[in-house]
C-alpha cells in the first residue's frame, strides 16, 4: 500500500483550519456560507484521521530515534521496543483507514434515490417477484430510518407489479442503494404452477440519484407534454378528467408518464422529478463509461442489462454474481434484514478496486 505523503496530510489540516476562519467571517445562510460549511463538514473526518495518523507516525519516529541512541539504557530500550512493535502493528490500519477517507467521493452519494422496478421475463410470476423486491426495499428503508414515497405503481390483477417508481429519502440513501441496479432473477415454483416445476423469472431494478433543479436545467422547448385520462388495470378509465401526464424529453427521447394523482399539476411535478433524475443519471453513466474504458473489473454500478443477483427459493439462497457472494438467508434478505450484508460487501469490493486504482496511479 502506497504511503500517504506527510505534506498531503498537512494540507488537509491547514485547509480545514482556513475554512474555520472563513466561516467565522461569512454571513450565515448565504450560498457562500453553505458551500464553505459543506466543504468543512466533508473535511472534518479526514482531519480527524490525519491527526490520528500524524500522531502515530510521530510516536514511531520518536521511538525509533530512542532505540537508535546508544545511550538508551536496557530497561528503557525494552519498553520502547515493545511500544514500537504495537505501533507498527496499528500503523497500517490507520494508513488504510486514511486511504479510504481520501478516495474520491461520488457527488451523488448523499442524495435521495428514485427506485424503479419493472417486471421482466416471466409474465405474472415476474410481476409477483417485482412486488417482492419492492417490499424488500420498503422494509430495508424502514430499518434504515428512511422514508418511501410511491410516485407511480402499476399493479396486476394478481397483486403483482408491472412497474413501480418510488422516492426514497434519508441519509446517504443513494450511496447504499446504487449497486442494486441491474437484473434480479428469481428461481421458484410459481403459485399458479400445478406441476411443481421451477420457473426462472426476472425484474429490472434501477436506482437513480434524485436530481435537484440545480443539477439538471430543463428547457421548456425541449419538452413535449401530453395530457390524457388515467386508466387502471385492463385499460378501464379511473378518472373523468385529463389528469394523466406524459412528458417527452425531445433531445434524448426519454418519456415519463404519471397518472397516480387526481391532479394534473401533481402528476406533472412527479414526472419532472423522475425526468430530471433520469437525465442526471444519463450524464453520470456517460462519465462512468469514459472511466470504464480505462479501468475494468469494478463492481457493476448501474448497467440495467447486467444480471446482478439470483434469489433461489428451493435452496433458500441469494447469490450476488458480481462478488461471488452466496447467503443462505433468502427469507431474511427479502425481509430487508440481511440485505445490508450484501450491500456492505458490494461497497467494500468497490472501495478495494478504487484503492487499487489509486495505488496504480500513484
Amino acid at each position: 500500500m502506497a504511503k500517504i505523503p506527510k505534506e498531503k496530510l498537512q494540507r488537509i489540516i491547514d485547509r480545514h483550519a482556513a475554512l474555520e476562519g472563513e466561516l467565522a467571517t461569512v454571513p450565515g445562510g448565504g450560498d457562500e456560507f453553505v458551500r464553505l460549511s459543506k466543504e468543512y463538514a466533508e473535511l472534518t473526518p479526514l482531519v480527524e484521521g490525519a491527526v490520528e495518523l500524524q500522531k502515530m507516525q510521530g510516536e514511531v519516529a520518536d521511538l525509533e530515534e530512542l532505540l537508535g541512541d546508544p545511550d538508551t539504557d536496557g530497561e528503557m530500550r525494552a519498553l520502547a521496543e515493545e511500544e514500537l512493535a504495537g505501533h507498527r502493528q496499528w500503523l497500517p490500519d490507520l494508513e488504510r483507514k486514511m486511504q479510504v477517507l481520501l478516495l474520491p467521493r461520488d457527488a451523488a452519494d448523499q442524495k435521495n434515490a428514485i427506485l424503479e422496478i419493472r417486471a421482466g421475463t416471466g409474465g405474472d410470476e415476474a410481476a409477483l417477484f417485482a412486488a417482492d423486491l419492492y417490499r424488500m426495499y420498503q422494509r430495508y428503508a424502514e430499518i434504515s430510518g428512511w422514508k418511501v414515497e410511491p410516485l407511480q405503481v402499476s399493479e396486476t390483477d394478481l397483486n403483482g407489479i408491472k412497474e413501480v417508481q418510488a422516492l426514497i429519502s434519508g441519509q446517504g440513501v443513494f450511496a447504499r442503494l446504487k449497486f442494486e441496479s441491474g437484473v434480479h432473477r428469481v428461481q421458484r415454483v410459481p403459485e399458479t404452477e400445478s406441476s411443481g416445476r421451477i420457473h426462472t423469472s426476472a425484474a429490472t431494478v434501477a436506482v437513480l440519484p434524485e436530481a435537484e433543479d440545480i443539477d439538471v436545467e430543463l428547457d421548456d422547448k425541449d419538452l413535449r407534454v401530453d395530457v390524457y385520462r388515467a386508466s387502471g388495470p385492463g385499460g378501464q378509465s379511473v378518472n373523468t378528467t385529463d389528469s394523466a401526464v406524459r412528458i417527452t424529453h425531445l433531445p434524448t427521447g426519454i418519456v415519463v408518464t404519471q397518472q397516480d394523482e387526481k391532479s394534473q399539476h401533481k402528476n406533472r411535478a412527479k414526472a419532472l422529478k423522475i425526468l430530471r433524475s433520469r437525465l442526471y443519471e444519463l450524464e453520470r453513466e456517460r462519465a462512468h463509461a469514459e472511466r470504464a474504458e480505462q479501468r475494468r473489473g469494478q463492481v457493476g454500478s448501474g448497467d440495467r442489462s447486467e444480471r446482478v443477483r439470483t434469489y433461489n427459493f428451493p435452496q433458500g439462497r441469494v447469490t450476488d454474481h458480481r462478488i461471488n457472494l452466496t447467503l443462505h438467508k433468502l427469507d431474511r434478505v427479502l425481509a430487508g434484514e440481511a440485505l445490508d450484508e450484501v450491500i456492505e460487501r458490494l461497497i467494500g469490493e468497490n472501495r478495494a478496486s478504487r484503492m487499487t486504482e489509486m495505488e496504480v496511479d500513484a
